[in-house]
């Protein structure tokens, strides 16, 4: 999967963070709910109080963190 379709970062945004694209939902803040224990349909409907666009799926945030510690473990 091509991450830049779905995750973007824009300056001034959350500070830079990496977000889903057309929200203002860090992608760190999804890898904190669920390992917090929260379900991807509760952090689904949380997100969806901030706008019908707002959709974040687990898929996607661990594979955005997976490839991050990937980069990271090999530079």
């Amino acid at each position: 999967m091509d991450l830049t379709t779905v995750i973007e970062t824009r300056p001034g945004i959350r500070s830079g963070k990496p977000c889903f694209v057309g929200t203002r939902i860090a992608v760190y803040d999804v890898l904190e709910y669920l390992a917090s224990g929260m379900t991807t349909d509760e952090i689904v409907h949380d997100s969806r109080a901030h706008g019908p666009r707002a959709s974040p799926r687990k898929s996607e945030a661990t594979e955005f963190a997976a490839l991050r510690e990937r980069r990271l473990a090999t530079a």
